[in-house]
């Protein structure tokens, strides 16, 4: 999958970005989606390359399976019992907690160490939930509410699952979705201590802190190890950079190295501009971007809409939002898009609503839309606008 990327060229309000929304809603939640704007990358604090070799990062994933030993099962009881402090004073301590776990095959009581309640506690696990602990590690994993507790309101904040089968204590495979980065970002922690200090330090460090190139290519090869025994599955997601033009030639430079890296997402680029210079140098280039990256590249261009597509986007848009149009004031719309951009006519529906409500009706007529259009001017006639009366504005 590595080197391949996609450019989006078309005028401003051709559907560029929403082409790549409507990607990654195609895509699902399982496939990594990283978008970013060209501006992104200037810092004060970390690289131009760092940057993109972090979204990068982000957009690759790695599914992980393992077989792991787990006790499995819905919340029956959590009673934790409790000692006096053996640091002395008036409080109390958990000494250990009491949880029973409930299957289709059967039920069982664990008796389990106090940091496993910090954990059930940070996972805000309660009688009912579905939950499963890992025999060797500890750790708790809250699944959902078990449906045994489902109730009959019609919207639910819960994500309720059945009761799970088999014993209590099995064997289970355990997938988990992580990204490249998020594993840059676990072993690039400093493992530092409870004590004053070693909090203070933390507190000091920058938010911002840079991943080493070794650290990474030691990531990688770990990545690789678990592909090749089939631990490990990888899963390249997509990258997505608008105002691509906005990158410098030292940007560019770096994006045809990490194209042809084994590890590479798909990339999409997007940009507005057409024959300009490239960011960094005198060179003239179409759409901002080195001829060089550009024979990389597989050109897609977007076209402005027409009057019925425009109405259509009108009449969804105008679904979602609630807003009854009258006879006639989608076909203006439409006009005013086809005139102007669909952008302008897309703002226009709130203002006639709220002249329309304004009027005592429920429903936007043509001549709500016709008063709101004569009150703003888009782009193109306020660019007229300046011209004709240019005398009377400050140039300086």
């Amino acid at each position: 999958m590595a080197g391949r990327a996609l450019l989006l060229a078309g005028a401003p309000g051709t559907g560029k970005t929403a082409l790549a929304l409507g990607l990654s809603h195609e895509l699902g939640p399982k496939v990594p989606f990283c978008p970013m704007v060209g501006s992104e990358v200037y810092s004060s604090e970390v690289k131009k390359t760092e940057v993109l070799m972090e979204n990068f990062r982000r957009a690759i994933g790695i599914r992980i399976k393992e077989n792991k030993v787990v006790y499995e099962g819905v919340v029956t009881e959590l009673t934790p019992e409790e000692s006096d402090d053996p640091m002395g004073g008036f409080g109390k301590a958990v000494k250990h907690v009491v949880i029973g776990l409930k299957t289709t095959k059967g039920t069982k009581q664990l008796k389990l160490d106090a940091s496993i309640y910090d954990s059930l506690q940070k996972e805000k696990v309660t009688v009912g939930d579905v939950i499963y602990i890992e025999a060797n590690s500890g750790a708790v994993k809250r699944v959902g509410r078990s449906d045994e507790f489902l109730t009959e309101h019609d919207l639910e904040a819960e994500e309720y699952v059945p009761m799970p089968k088999g014993d209590v204590h099995k064997k289970k495979e355990v997938v988990q979705d992580v990204t490249l980065h998020d594993l840059d970002v676990a072993n690039s922690r400093p493992q530092g201590g409870q004590d004053v200090m070693s909090m203070m330090n933390s507190i000091m460090k920058p938010k911002k802190t840079e991943i080493t190139e070794k650290l990474r290519t030691e990531i990688n090869k770990v990545v690789n190890k678990y592909i090749d025994q089939g631990v490990a599955e990888l899963v390249p997601g997509v990258l997505f950079i608008d105002e691509i033009h906005m990158l410098d030639i030292e940007c560019f430079t770096y994006l045809n190295r990490a194209l042809e890296s084994t590890l590479a997402p798909i990339v999409i680029f997007a940009t507005n501009r057409g024959n300009c210079v490239i960011r960094g140098t005198d060179v003239v280039s179409p759409h901002g971007i080195p001829v060089d990256l550009l024979d990389r590249l597989m050109i897609v261009r977007t076209l402005p809409y027409t009057k019925n597509h425009i109405i259509d986007i009108l009449a969804i848009r105008a679904r979602t939002e609630g807003i009854d149009l009258g006879e006639g004031s989608l076909e203006h719309l439409g006009d005013i898009g086809a005139k102007s951009s669909l952008r302008y006519a897309v703002q226009l529906l709130t203002p006639a609503n709220i002249l329309a409500t304004t009027n005592g009706r429920k429903q936007v007529l043509l001549e709500d839309v016709k008063e709101i259009d004569s009150l703003f001017l888009d782009a193109q006639s306020s660019a007229e606008l300046l011209k004709k009366h240019s005398s009377s504005y400050v140039m300086q």
